[in-house]
């Protein structure tokens, strides 16, 4: 059977001549169809496969109805411009190739911490003006200074290798990245962030864009910095305030900082960041090597051909196939365990360094591998520059060094089935468990040594106090009157007067007016907002 893979931005001569290498392959090239959607959408009726780069946007309405269409890779790491769950729901495997690129912007970051110590743009631009101007060019050396590595991922850990090469100090903050696994890099570890930015003479972001990670180099965090700190971003548009940080650079708090990322690409013409004397900007060269290019095109390459002749799926984005009767069976604990991720990947818990899943009852008896796999999913949601699923939520754990374990225990003990989740951090170990009533009712039963009856979904408020007469009260008036409303609310404790521990399932999530109000009352001790989906909603990639 022949297969017909559709190219649509331009890729490396060497990706292509693998494709065109594999008899049952046939490759169509057209470049123009990435700027006609109505044209694209109809060449794909006819393809089983497509690679592309950032050039083609494959919207919902381009892959409506496609049958035929089984893959579709990325040749790059971001897929902003596929839709995914569009593309999961139509039954298509989304890969990218994340490794493919990674010494390129590594590279790309050292030529911008350097041009920006040596204040080399600036140099150029002078002395092809006609000057001489030796002593208004004066830099600083990297050799023994401090840098610190914001995401500790492939990139990160690749310009901790070349920072460390220069003889500087290598700091580093990754929240799914354990000590130990950082040491092995020669990176010492910072466990908070909060903690990171008051060491560092250079700044390097290496995490994605997302909603906690968007201005994380924000006014408070240039504050607590040292005066004439550096700061480089390779890695997403959007990760630093702009407005806090032109007012740091105008004050000089920040002696200078290098961008090759904006959030909107191009720039403005009048983008003041861009126009500051401080400053070195380039147009997103992280990945615009050649060797880059041939790298991500060739493992494009490899990635449709492996899945549509081999069946075999790597670097997957979305869903993995899954036999239809297997996901119905386990779709209640499935969704059990990745909720537990989520909530433990929510708490202030600190850098994790290892999780015990123990599966009793009905859940031993269950896939556990996809059970663990959908847990570490929701451990690590949000924090990684990839969509993290089934298909690499377990190697993505592995890579950063934290450790997932198993234990199955095939009596149902209080429960029917249930999952606990032992997380292990810098700070100390966290439990919670959860049950399955029926098919689809789910329940917090356990937070630490309390026993809860909770349920698992919405936004959860949960807090540890004293257990005191009028204190629920307290904390339904001071919600109700900024008007958020209790849907359910439930306390555990191990005996009367002592520590407690509440949660309340919230219609909305609070503003952190509500949050400050109940965390000032005496008898609270700590506050937390897990958000967590509606009940029976699942990601997109197990088929929700």
């Amino acid at each position: 059977m022949a297969y017909r893979v559709l190219v649509t931005d331009k890729l490396s001569e060497e990706g292509l001549a693998l494709l065109r290498a594999e008899k049952d392959v046939e490759v169509v090239v057209d470049t123009k169809l990435a700027k006609d959607p109505k044209a694209l959408k109809e060449a794909l009726k006819d393809a089983d496969g497509i690679a592309i780069r950032s050039g083609t946007t494959l919207t919902a309405e381009v892959l409506e109805g496609q049958t035929r269409l089984k893959a579709i890779v990325r040749a790059g790491v971001g897929v902003d411009n596929i839709d995914v769950p569009a593309a999961t729901k139509q039954g298509i495997v989304v890969m990218n190739t994340p490794g493919g690129n990674t010494i390129s912007t590594a590279e790309q970051t050292m030529a911008l911490m350097l041009a920006l110590s040596r204040n080399t743009p600036r140099a150029d631009a002078s002395l092809k003006a006609g000057k001489w101007d030796r002593n208004a060019l004066t830099g600083v050396q990297l050799e023994g200074k401090t840098l610190g590595v914001v995401g500790l991922g492939r990139v990160g850990l690749a310009v901790a290798q070349r920072a460390l090469g220069f003889e500087m100090k290598v700091l580093g903050y990754d929240p799914l990245l354990s000590a130990e696994k950082a040491q092995e890099h020669g990176v010492e570890f910072v466990p908070k962030l909060d903690d990171l930015w008051p060491q560092c003479d250079y700044i390097t972001l290496h995490t994605p864009l997302t909603p906690e990670t968007r201005h994380v180099v924000s006014a408070k965090a240039i504050a607590s910095m040292k005066p004439n700190v550096r700061i480089i971003n390779c890695a997403r548009g959007g990760l630093i305030d702009d407005a806090a940080l032109l007012e740091a650079l105008n004050s000089g708090k920040v002696a200078g900082v290098a961008v090759d990322v904006f959030e909107t690409e191009p720039p403005p013409a009048d983008e003041p960041i861009v126009a500051h004397p401080k400053s070195v900007v380039t147009p997103h060269l992280g990945a615009s090597t050649e060797e880059a290019q041939v790298n991500v095109a060739i493992e494009a390459a490899h990635l449709l051909c492996d899945y549509l002749i081999r069946g075999q799926v790597r670097c997957s984005v979305n869903t993995p196939t899954l036999d239809r009767a297997e996901m119905q069976a386990l779709r209640g604990h499935l969704d059990l365990a990745w909720r537990l991720g989520l909530l433990h990947s929510q708490m202030d818990r600190g850098a994790i360094s290892k999780a015990v899943l123990t599966y009793r009852g009905e859940a031993a008896l269950k896939n556990t591998k996809l059970l663990t796999a959908c847990f570490a999913a929701g451990l690590m949601e949000g924090s990684l520059d990839q969509n993290v699923n089934l298909v690499n939520a377990l190697p993505f754990a592995r890579e950063r060094g934290l450790v997932i374990e198993e234990k199955s225990v095939e009596a149902p003990g209080d429960f029917g089935t249930l999952i606990q989740a032992d997380v292990t951090t810098d700070k100390k170990t966290y439990t919670a468990s959860g049950t399955l009533f029926g098919k689809e009712y789910l329940r917090l039963v356990r937070l630490g040594s309390f026993q809860l009856d909770a349920h698992f979904d919405g936004p959860l408020l949960i807090f540890t106090h004293n257990d005191r007469p009028g204190l629920i009260g307290f904390l339904g008036t001071t919600l109700g009157d900024l008007g958020v409303n209790i849907a359910q609310m439930n306390v555990g404790r191990e005996k009367p007067g002592g520590e407690a521990i509440g949660v309340v399932n919230l219609d909305g999530v609070p503003s952190q007016e509500a949050l400050d109000a109940i965390a000032k009352h005496q008898d609270i001790l700590s506050v937390r907002l897990v958000k967590l989906p509606a009940q029976g909603v699942l990601p997109s990639w197990l088929g929700s």
